[in-house]
This record gives structure tokens, C-alpha cells and sequence, in this order.
């Protein structure tokens, strides 16, 4: 490696300059990636759900769809509406009562329950059906053309409006986030580091880092909104462990190579790239065991992550060192006293009160467990979003004028009979909460002639080998009462069509729910299984991978267990990002320690001595680090107004500090506890004869 570091120096501007050249190719890739912000879209496709959405979309031109409420309008300014809409590119259909009494059917001989269904006092509603999915670009631009041509008296809801409301404030957050991460974190390493300067040169290759990262991912075609989101923050607040790693090895061999800083630089090249290298295998393994979810957002999240870690390292070992050398002068002008201090009367405390900090962790341990297992999850998205937003107050009108918080929609064979369609119906309108039903037999009876029937209605209703049936529902999405509904309703479906399918955000809310809950346990148990096996490895040892995994769990557990605690909701995929993520990223805080831990036994100290240097050498790197990690995501979580960022954001600040306090306190106590069971049951701890000190000032460089 030292080869290598020396090839870096030699040709430090190039370097610099290859850094900031990819970001080119980097930044057109990034402003190409398109971002999805429909989370059911990541449900696997062979669940009925998912294949009913293609049905839609393959046999009857239409995908997503919302309900537009119409407030005291007269009948020729509401068929205006609909024409203007049903103009809009994008737009499938539009269906209402004043269409369908324009066309060739007499309102006299409309059922009663058709005109109810579209009109609550002065109130209009109209379906308007998009020929794109849900989120697809048409579909938004479509509901952003019918704000723009429609009064304030129309209000348009459903998921595709929502969609587009995320996207807004997504869009115009996402700068933020960068700037407010890049502040608080800059403030944290003035206060940690020895120079002023040191830490623009810190953000400025990560910057570099991460743009090749978001800009990489146009090789994906898209990534969801809440990866783009964190990746960014993640991004910057594991891989700063990194510079700072190289910067300290950078200072100790300064002081072997006290004429000669390119050499120096070198030597700490090759320590940081075998350090750092290592070090991320656990943190890429966190993020790997994502990618093993069947709903396909952990394999988003999970290959951005990993690749950021990855884009990390190797800004890390390139472009920080040729930025380090070539304004050497300038970080030298900025240079002043360390301002943390040193902690050591806090390192004598805790060890020298191991018990009090083992029956602390014990005692801590039963209320965590409970609250991580009984804490309230969220799946409806729209819930956590501002109350102003156009989309949620369209959706709250829905709900109260028309007790509609949801609506099914209900796919089966063309061939099925009015009789049969009209009693499967009657049955499905009896199931409680379900509001109403609708049809294309609701139109036909009778008094109807089937042949009438416009093919503009008809082609919204009918295809060749389906037919579309919606149902309204009282109940909330992601409610226990709207999925207890869809399954009778399923039952019923299957009884009169085997081949029939209920698809809409309940039912695919409720498969998440399935799936997720499933995915969650698999995925828990990999990143753990993974990480145990590094640890094993590294320390090539029994007892520590397990001392290790424990403590950090422990501090998971604490974490998620306060939501509980707090009565607090939390995003569905909080457990799976805080387990893998937290882990992931702050085991290494406890490697750091162990690391040190060992090297003191090694050359002969007793437990409790080696216990005590590797806590008081460790201490302030472990406190920079989790502070990075806090100031890098905690400014994101008071900000943003997407729930689901908020939360995943604050949980991970949180989860930094609990992680830090946990292994300063609880991780060397366990180390004085099983001294003597580690030693014998790991490599690398007997006492050596002869140390190579070389090689121990790369292990303690760091600290």
C-alpha cells in the first residue's frame, strides 16, 4: 500500500483535477436520474396487486386515477371542467354524472345510487383516470396542468396528487439538506479538529464523493425519493470517520517524517487505505443485507448506501491527500490547540465503576426490549405530511363530504353477467365500512340497453377481457379495519371469479404490510449474521463478535424502544434502516476500541489497564465521530416536512449518541467482565515478545 500512497503523491494535482472532472459526467448523471416517489411501486411484481396495475394500464389505458371534488359549480361550468381535464395530455377518461347524462341515457332512468354517488349537496366529484401509473412523470404533470387550468373551487385527491406534492417539497428540500448537514457537521470538526481549514477540505472530498455516488445512480434509471434523501447525509456522515482517520495518520507520521511531508502523506495512505478498507466492510455489509428484501425499495437503499461508503473510500485515499498537500500552507496558517478536552477523569470513572455501568445496561435492557417490540409503526404516507398541502386538504374534503378515505378498485372477467355483477356487488356493499359500489352493470340494467352505452364510458369500465368495478371505503388506508375489509371483499370476489382481483393503495398497503414484516426479520438477521462473521474474522475471535454485536443492539434496541415510550409513530421501514444503518455505522466505534483493547494486552498490560488506555485513547475519536454522524442528520430531521425523512433522520441522530454513550460506558465493562474468556477464546491477545512499533503507531495513529 505504501506504493500506492506514494503514486497518489507524486501525481497529487492530477489526482484534484480527475476528482473534479468526473463530477461533470457525475452531475449530468445525477440531474438525469429520475426519482420515484411512489413507495407500493416497489412491491414485488408477481402479487395480484401489482399485476392488477398492469392490467390497467395493458387493457384499459389507464393507471392511476383521483376523485376531483367540484365546490358550487353549475352543470355547464362542471362539464367545462371535465372537458378542459379530459384535454390535458395524460389524462385517460373523465367520468361524471354530467358526462354521462350529456351523452344518450336520460337522467330519469340513471339509478338513484349514480347520481349520490357523484354529488353531495353542492359538491360535484368526477374520476379522472391518468393513462401512466401512479407516480409516472405523465400522471404528475397531468395533476400539476389540472391545478393550473382549474378555480379554486375544484380540489383534486387521491395518491397521484399526494405523489405530486412529495416531489414539490422533496425537490425544493433536498438542497437544504446538504447545506444544513454541511454546516452543522463543519461546526463539529472546527470544534474537534486542529485546524480551521481542515474541515472545508473534509466536505469538499466527500462533496466530491457523493456527486460521483447520486450521479452513478443514472446507470439504475431511477431511485426513490427518500434514498436520494439519504444518501446524501448518510453518505457524509459515515465516510467523515474517514478523513479524519487519514488526517490523524497523516499528524503521527508527520512526526517520523518530520522533513518530508510527502512521504509522510504516503505512509499514511497506506495505513488509512488498510484501516479504513477494513473498517467499511461492516458498514457495506449493513447495507448489503438490504438488498436480500423483497420489496425492492432495501435493494434501492441498500446499492446507493453500499456504493456511497465505497465513493467514500476512495475520495478518501485520493483526492483528500493530493487536497491536503497541495494547500498544506494554508491548513498550517489555521492550525490551532485541539478544544476538546481529553476525558480522561471520565474514562477513570467508568472504569473503575465497571458494575454500576453492567447493572445499568441490565436494568436498561427490559424496558428497551418491550418498547423496541410494542412501538406504533405508520404506513400511510399522506399522514405525516403538512395539513396545507392542496393534495391532503382535497383528500380530508373526500373523507368528510363523501365518508371516502380510500377506494378499491375491483378486477374481473368481462364475461361476467349483469345478474351475476349486480349480486356480487350487493354482497360487497353489505361488507361493513364499504360505502359504494360501482360498475359498469350499475349503468347497464333494464331500463339500459347495454348498447347505448357510449364507448367513451364503456372503454373506462370495460375491456375486452375485464371489467372495472370501484368500491368506496369508509376506512383509512393502512387501518386494521380497511385490511379485515379487504380480505371479505377478496373472499367474496374469489367465490364469483377465481381469476378476479382487488387492487388500489389498501389492498397494496396491506401486501406491504405482509411482505415488509417478513422482510424486516430476514434482513435484521443477515446485517447481524454478516457482521458477526467480519468481526469473528478480523479479531479472528468467538467472544468478541458477540460483545460487540450485543452492545450496538443494545443501543438499537434503546433507540426504537423510546418511540414506544414517547408514543410515537414511526415510518414502517424505521426498524430496517435503524437496524442495518445504526449497526452498520456505529460498530465501528466499538472496533476502534476493541482494536486498541487488544494491541494493550498484547504487549503485556493486565484487563483493567489495557480497559482503561483503550477508553481514554479511544474516547475522543469515538465522540468526533458520533457527533459527525448527529450534526450530519439532525438538521435534516427538525427540517424537512416529509414525515418519513424526519423521523428515519432524527432516529439516526438519536442513534448515533446512544450508540457513543453506550460503548463508552457499557463496551469496556464488558471488556473488564470477560477478560479473561476473551482472551482465551481470541487471537492476538497473549503477550508478545517483541512489538513492531512501526506498526503499532499505524494501529494508534487514530487515537
Amino acid at each position: 500500500m505504501k506504493k500506492f500512497g506514494e503514486w497518489i503523491v507524486k501525481h497529487k494535482v492530477f489526482i484534484l483535477f480527475m476528482g473534479i472532472l468526473l463530477m461533470i459526467p457525475s452531475a449530468i448523471g445525477y440531474f438525469n436520474t429520475r426519482v420515484n416517489y411512489d413507495i407500493l411501486s416497489y412491491l414485488p411484481e408477481d402479487i395480484s396487486t401489482m399485476k392488477g396495475q398492469e392490467i390497467l394500464i395493458d387493457e384499459f389505458g389507464q393507471g392511476g386515477f383521483s376523485f376531483v371534488l367540484l365546490d358550487g359549480m353549475t352543470v355547464k361550468e362542471i362539464a367545462d371542467t371535465a372537458e378542459k381535464i379530459e384535454n390535458i395530455e395524460h389524462v385517460s377518461s373523465v367520468v361524471c354524472y354530467e358526462s354521462l347524462t350529456d351523452l344518450k341515457i336520460p337522467k330519469e332512468i340513471l339509478p338513484s345510487d349514480i347520481y349520490d354517488f357523484f354529488n353531495k349537496g353542492d359538491t360535484t366529484m368526477m374520476a379522472v383516470f391518468f393513462d401512466g401509473s401512479t407516480s409516472a412523470d405523465g400522471t404528475l404533470s397531468a395533476i400539476e396542468e389540472m391545478r393550473d387550468i382549474t378555480s379554486e373551487q375544484c380540489f383534486i385527491s387521491g395518491m397521484s396528487a399526494i405523489t405530486e406534492d412529495m416531489k414539490k417539497i422533496s425537490d425544493s428540500e433536498t438542497i437544504i439538506y446538504a447545506i444544513i448537514a454541511v454546516i452543522l457537521t463543519s461546526l463539529v470538526l472546527i470544534l474537534t479538529m486542529d485546524s480551521l481549514l481542515i474541515p472545508v477540505f473534509f466536505m469538499c472530498s466527500i462533496g466530491i464523493a457523493i456527486v460521483w455516488n447520486l450521479g452513478t445512480n443514472i446507470f439504475f434509471g431511477e431511485i426513490s425519493f427518500l434514498t436520494q434523501a439519504l444518501a446524501l447525509v448518510l453518505q457524509l456522515g459515515v465516510t467523515m470517520d474517514y478523513s479524519i482517520f487519514l488526517w490523524h495518520s497523516y499528524k503521527e507520521q508527520q512526526k517520523n517524517f518530520p522533513d518530508n511531508k510527502n512521504t509522510a502523506m504516503a505512509h499514511a495512505i497506506g495505513i488509512t487505505v488498510s484501516s479504513v478498507v477494513s473498517s467499511s466492510f461492516t458498514t457495506v455489509a449493513g447495507f448489503l443485507a438490504m438488498c436480500f428484501m423483497s420489496f425492492t425499495l432495501g435493494l434501492d437503499l441498500g446499492i446507493v448506501m453500499a456504493k456511497g461508503v465505497i465513493c467514500g473510500v476512495i475520495a478518501c485515499v485520493t483526492v483528500l491527500p493530493a487536497m491536503i498537500l497541495i494547500f498544506d500552507k494554508a491548513i498550517e496558517k489555521t492550525s490551532h490547540r485541539e478544544i476538546m478536552p481529553t476525558f480522561s477523569k471520565v474514562s477513570d470513572f467508568i472504569v473503575n465503576h465497571t458494575g454500576v455501568f453492567i447493572t445499568i445496561a441490565i436494568v436498561v435492557l427490559i424496558p428497551a426490549f418491550h418498547g423496541y417490540n410494542n412501538y406504533n409503526v405508520y404506513y400511510k404516507l399522506d399522514s405525516t405530511l403538512p395539513k396545507d398541502l392542496e393534495s391532503v386538504i382535497a383528500n380530508t374534503k373526500l373523507a368528510d363530504e363523501y365518508n371516502m378515505n380510500s377506494t378499491h378498485i375491483l378486477l374481473v372477467d368481462s364475461g361476467m353477467s349483469a345478474k351475476t355483477a349486480n349480486k356480487m356487488l350487493s354482497e360487497i356493499k353489505d361488507v361493513e365500512g364499504v360505502k359504494f359500489t360501482l360498475g359498469f352493470n350499475s349503468l347497464v340494467g333494464t331500463a339500459i340497453p347495454e348498447e347505448i352505452i357510449p364507448d367513451s364510458v364503456k372503454s373506462v369500465l370495460k375491456s375486452e377481457d375485464w371489467q372495472l368495478m370501484l368500491i368506496g371505503s369508509e376506512y383509512e388506508v393502512a387501518s386494521d379495519s380497511v385490511n379485515n375489509q379487504v380480505e371479505k371483499i377478496d373472499r367474496i370476489v374469489s367465490a364469483y371469479d377465481s381469476t378476479g382481483m382487488i387492487i388500489g393503495e389498501a389492498p397494496a398497503t396491506k401486501d406491504l404490510i405482509e411482505i415488509t414484516d417478513k422482510d424486516f426479520r430476514v434482513v435484521s438477521i443477515l446485517s447481524i449474521v454478516a457482521i458477526f462473521v467480519i468481526i469473528a474474522l478480523t479479531f479472528k475471535s468467538i467472544t468478541l463478535p458477540v460483545i460487540l454485536v450485543a452492545v450496538i443492539e443494545l443501543a438499537i434496541m434503546i433507540n426504537l424502544g423510546t418511540a414506544y415510550f414517547t408514543n410515537t409513530e414511526l415510518p414502517f421501514i424505521a426498524s430496517v434502516v435503524i437496524g442495518t444503518i445504526q449497526l452498520g455505522a456505529t460498530v465501528d466505534y466499538a472496533i476502534l476500541m476493541t482494536t486498541r483493547y487488544r494491541t494493550e494486552r498484547s504487549t503485556g498490560k493486565t484487563g483493567h489497564e489495557a480497559v482503561s488506555i483503550s477508553l481514554s485513547t479511544s474516547i475522543k475519536s469515538v465522540i468526533t465521530s458520533a457527533l459527525g454522524f448527529f450534526s450530519a442528520t439532525v438538521g435534516v430531521a427538525l427540517y424537512s416536512e416529509i414525515g418519513m425523512i424526519s423521523s428515519l433522520c432524527m432516529l439516526l441522530a438519536r442513534g448515533a449518541i446512544i450508540s457513543m454513550v453506550v460503548v463508552i460506558t457499557i463496551l469496556p465493562s464488558m471488556f473488564i467482565l470477560c477478560d479473561k474468556l476473551i482472551c482465551k477464546t481470541s487471537a492476538g491477545f497473549a503477550p508478545k515478545n517483541n512489538n513492531n512499533s512501526e506498526n503499532r503507531k499505524g494501529e494508534l495513529c487514530y487515537e
